[in-house]
């Protein structure tokens, strides 16, 4: 028989490669860029969109089904992966119902070099339809693992196709079994869902397999602690400006609905995908539709809705993801004739946004940073209604675990015991007060309110690792907890460190949201003074282990800090020192000078009765004693003994008066030669004479402009009274 040869494009057409299936090979298939003649192996980029003529190669491996078992690439794909790859739905269809079964089987459990058989690439990249086909052949396929212990539907999860997951777990043939839901370590799709922030897909994942949310890996992590760790999921640790927060407000986030299986899903995203612009028109007529549907049926319908949930059985799935929305979106604080008129007036904003130069897309962003917050709350929400922190045994798995890992004991023995042993002894609330999480230490404190006495490790509580990292809102949020003060803030770790030695305790990472070590150590001793008067002084130890006060743990701490900001402050100082005295020679120099000279006989200037006269005397007057002003405290800057609190309090003050004098300086001598100046201009020339001084003091702007940022900086420094922290994700 003779072979058959086929060609395929690379790359968007941009390489062609020949294929060919030869009936007596068996399992040779051979690629080749170099044409008939050249057969030679030819590696397929995996991801590399395959456009050619599937259905000759259809018709082929219909004739010859082995055909398929060959390895076409580098990563060992197979046609089949490679067909999954592009989306050749069809093809892969067709090709099942047209071999034999036993084939077909051998063919869908071929992996490749990391281990994914078709139905792990199908999930991964969110293919249902191919998802489906796989799964209704060969049902089992759903069980099987890569390399990383990963089966698909785990696949389906990690990397957030919602459809596909769906899927695949309506095709699951005893749903009881977690086993695919859970790897070697312990590790669920729940983790990894939380972990890469899909909380959408969470939320379901909570209501189909309710005991994952105690499920704990090999490091003693449930999903809590997973979301304990990402306080860039929560509104209390993220920072907006005054636009991007008005917008924040602004938004409404959609409810999410329950999802079902429904295997006859084709993958298609049935919500509006249109730019933002349309998309407002869209909602907009939406919106008219449900007036008119609240005017004609009123609360008839939301009675009759009420009444209908209370019938149903309390066996069906009702929708807890709605149940819980209800309770943390504003939108349902008002009574249902009400949503109408919110939900008209957020369009309405959004529109005006829109038109008035409000990026569609930075509002996209801001929609998607609020939604992410509500979600994250709700699947915190019911992770902690749902746990059993407080009579959960860390054992390293649960029992749904070890049915599916008894033979994977001895693959864990190498775990360095002690390190997950450490792990295991902190609890969620204490890495979301470390973190910064405040919405989950509240909520963990109201339903477990003994979790106040947790401690880690080094026998740190709630309060102690609050201090210790900078939390400012959390320690607010315990502070007003009169009932756990007397026995969470008497607290000490195993150093003898109590809450106040925590607090005079500086570490490398920066905490405080201030550039410059002049700033931070600013803050660092308002922390300390916020700390130590928050409570009675008979509230702390006094001493640790090593015989050290907290004070003087502050002092020993901060010397690097003091030592920084101390060049800082000298070095702007000997600066701006500098620029004063000379504003101050110049402005000297002027108030001296009279304009037009005076009358001999009487002494009075020539010019006195002239407004700009008037101008130039104030002006010059006010840059000759703001400059000497600005000139004696930075000298008494540059003269301080530099101690700890100069540095963190008087010092800075000193250098916030001082720029404020010498600015105001620079713009009373350039106002005064203005004044001066507006004399000897002719008569015809005075009415443009103010746009050439505007163009004169534009170098000053400039550097006014410059200088602006720490001029604020300064400003909230010093007049802020609890200082606000820098949230970044870092590791626990």
């Amino acid at each position: 028989m003779n072979p058959k040869y086929f060609r395929l494009s690379l790359n968007n057409n941009k390489q062609m490669v020949w294929m060919c299936i030869h009936p007596g090979w068996h399992q040779k298939i051979r690629f080749s860029s170099l044409g008939k003649k050249n057969m030679m192996p030819f590696a397929i980029k995996p991801f590399g969109l395959i456009e050619g003529q599937w259905k000759e190669v259809l018709e082929v491996c219909k004739n010859n089904p082995r055909a398929l078992e060959t390895k076409v690439t580098k990563a060992e794909d197979s046609v089949l992966h490679i067909a999954v790859y592009v989306g050749q739905t069809i093809f892969l269809t067709t090709l099942l119902e047209n071999i034999n079964e036993d084939v077909s089987l051998a063919i869908l459990n071929i992996p490749n070099s990391k281990g994914n058989t078709p139905l792990h690439l199908a999930a991964e990249l969110g293919k249902v339809d191919i998802c489906n086909t796989i799964a209704k052949r060969d049902p089992k396929l759903i069980l099987c693992r890569n390399f990383k212990d990963e089966t698909p539907l785990y696949l389906a999860a990690i990397h957030g196709t919602k459809d596909a997951f769906y899927c695949l777990h309506g095709h699951l043939q005893n749903k009881d079994d977690y086993s695919p839901c859970i790897k070697s370590n312990g590790d669920t799709i729940l983790h990894s869902t939380i972990s890469n922030e899909y909380f959408g897909l969470a939320l379901q994942i909570i209501r189909m397999y309710p005991n994952l949310a105690d499920a704990v890996n090999q490091d003693g992590l449930s999903p809590l602690h997973i979301l304990a760790m990402k306080p860039n999921c929560f509104k209390s640790s993220t920072r907006m400006e005054f636009l991007d927060r008005m917008i924040y407000n602004c938004l409404l986030v959609n409810e999410l609905k329950e999802e079902t299986e429904d295997l006859s899903s084709n993958g298609e995203d049935t919500h509006f995908n249109y730019a933002m612009n349309y998309r407002t028109c869209f909602s907009f007529l939406n919106l008219l539709k449900n007036a008119v549907k609240a005017i004609t049926i009123g609360t008839k319908d939301s009675n009759a809705g009420t009444d209908d949930e209370e019938n149903l059985p309390k066996s069906s799935p009702i929708n807890f993801v709605q149940e819980r929305a209800k309770k943390e979106n504003k939108l349902y604080r008002f009574p249902p004739n009400w949503e109408v008129l919110i939900r008209f007036l957020t369009i309405m904003m959004k529109a005006l946004l829109i038109l008035f130069g409000v990026g569609a897309s930075w509002i996209g962003k801001i929609q998607r940073r609020k939604e992410k917050h509500i979600w994250a709350k709700l699947v915190m929400d019911e992770l902690i209604e749902r746990a059993s922190l407080y009579k959960y045994d860390y054992t390293g798995k649960s029992s749904f675990v070890l049915q599916h890992d008894n033979d994977m004991e001895n693959k864990d023995s190498h775990v360095n015991k002690k390190t997950i042993e450490k792990k295991r002894s902190v609890s969620p609330i204490l890495i979301a007060a470390k973190m910064g999480v405040n919405e989950m230490v509240e909520k963990v404190l109201d339903t477990f309110p003994v979790a106040i006495h947790d401690v880690d490790s080094d026998n740190k509580n709630v309060v102690l690792l609050a201090i210790e990292n900078r939390q400012p809102r959390v320690y607010k949020l315990l502070a007003k907890r009169n009932l756990v003060k007397e026995s969470a803030f008497c607290h000490i770790d195993n150093q003898g460190n109590s809450a106040l030695h925590l607090a005079a305790m500086y570490r490398e990472h920066r905490p405080w949201r201030v550039p410059g070590d002049a700033m931070q150590m600013q803050w660092e001793y308002k922390w300390y003074k916020l700390v130590k008067n928050s409570m009675p002084p008979n509230f702390y130890a006094r001493y640790n282990n090593k015989g050290q006060t907290a004070k003087q743990v502050f002092i020993i701490t901060h010397q690097p800090l003091v030592r920084e900001g101390r060049k800082w402050l000298s070095k702007t100082s000997e600066s701006c020192s500098l620029v004063a005295a000379l504003v101050a020679t110049v402005a000297f120099t002027t108030s001296t000078a009279i304009p037009g000279g005076a009358n001999e006989v009487t002494g009075v200037p020539v010019l006195s009765g002239q407004p700009a006269f008037k101008v130039f005397a104030v002006a010059s007057l006010v840059a000759l004693c703001s400059s000497v002003t600005a000139l004696v405290l930075f000298l008494s800057i540059l003269t301080s003994r530099f101690q700890e609190k100069d540095v963190a309090m008087d010092l800075p003050k000193k250098l916030l008066m001082g720029m404020t004098s010498l600015w105001t300086s620079i713009a009373s001598i350039l106002v005064s030669f203005c004044a001066g100046h507006f004399f000897i201009i002719e008569d015809g020339m005075k009415s443009s004479v103010y746009l050439i001084y505007a163009v004169t003091c534009l170098p000053v702007s400039f550097f006014v402009l410059v200088q602006l940022p720490l001029y604020l900086d300064l400003m909230l420094a010093i007049f802020r009274k609890v200082p606000q922290r820098v949230y970044k994700v870092f590791s626990h």
